[in-house]
């Protein structure tokens, strides 16, 4: 009877640890999941800057002035422009 009042108190402890070792684990992932769900939504964020930067800079009314100011691109004339058939 004391073998079995025995075993049932290691049993019952080694529960009790498993269950503390259960929630210190789970609460160690919920801090990680949180912090890659920040991560994500400043990653979203930096992406959404990048798109408008990009849709700016691809403008063409920006192309063309970078074209004529930097490159000194001018529009061809009328008697410059030569149309090519197959």
């Amino acid at each position: 009877m004391r073998l079995f009042l025995a075993f049932l108190i290691v049993a019952n402890v080694a529960s009790a640890i498993a269950v503390v070792y259960a929630r210190h684990e789970h609460r160690q992932l919920f801090v990680s999941f949180k912090s890659l769900i920040r991560e994500r939504d400043e990653l979203n964020i930096d992406f959404g800057r990048l798109q408008l930067e990009q849709a700016t800079w691809a403008e063409s009314n920006r192309i063309d002035q970078v074209a004529r100011n930097r490159l000194g691109m001018v529009f061809p004339e009328a008697d410059e422009t030569v149309v090519v058939r197959p």
